[in-house]
């Protein structure tokens, strides 16, 4: 069971639940309050959070979660950048366990170089925080655009029923970019009909479908002739 809320500005934080064993895993923890409100809006106790990478709006929460649950706090290998109350690293090839459910771990930096995404093969659930964007790509701060380009692929990769969960809610504005670059994709051209509609409803336009993200989205499409001549 995964459940999505928002978080601080324009932040999406998410708790994904195993029944069978109960246990419960925060992805990332931009602020406590909202995951606090929402495990006890469902009566859930905290027992992980799986942190994607080290900027603030995705660990500003951890601290007072840790202190409240004693839950597992789970980070990226690369200890460059400090993150608060670690117990376990993990990095490319690893694999998470939430309860019974497994996530494997995909290094995936550019954004970041500490970054990493979660994928629950069975939930067919990616967690891939500011990598991979409905319709985008996250700004490159630390690493380069070749690094970017090979963690795209890296999750490109993955199946086309892959439901994406991202880090933020910046999907109209990158569908407005997306069109400055492929005025005529129909896929596109559908996703731009469709946003403003989920917006308008107070509706996350999270999850999205990797396979329509393949169609759709332009940081996925780079080397597509068109694509890379725009």
């Amino acid at each position: 069971e995964i459940r999505i809320f928002p978080c601080l500005s324009d932040n999406y934080g998410y708790l994904i639940h195993d029944p069978a064993t109960k246990a419960t895993a925060s992805i990332d923890a931009p602020e406590a309050s909202p995951v606090i409100k929402a495990l006890e809006q469902e009566g859930w106790t905290l027992t992980d959070i799986l942190i994607t990478h080290h900027h603030a709006d995705h660990v500003g929460g951890v601290a007072e979660l840790k202190k409240k649950y004693g839950c597992r706090v789970v980070a990226p290998h690369d200890k460059a950048k400090p993150i608060a109350d670690v117990d376990l690293r993990v990095k490319e090839g690893d694999t998470v366990k939430v309860g019974s459910l497994t996530a494997r771990v995909f290094e995936t930096p550019g954004h970041t170089l500490d970054h990493v995404s979660y994928m629950f093969d069975s939930e067919k659930a990616l967690f891939a925080a500011d990598t991979l964007f409905s319709i985008g790509c996250g700004r490159v701060f630390e690493g380069d655009y070749p690094m970017m380009w090979n963690s795209l692929l890296k999750l490109r990769a993955l199946p086309d029923d892959t439901r994406v969960y991202c880090g933020h809610e910046y999907t109209a504005a990158n569908v407005k970019f997306a069109l400055g670059i492929e005025p005529d994709n129909a896929a596109l051209k559908a996703r731009a009909e469709e946003v403003p509609r989920q917006r308008a409803a107070n509706t996350p336009t999270i999850p999205t479908l990797l396979g329509e993200e393949k169609k759709a989205n332009v940081f996925l499409r780079a080397d597509v002739p068109a694509v890379a001549a725009h």
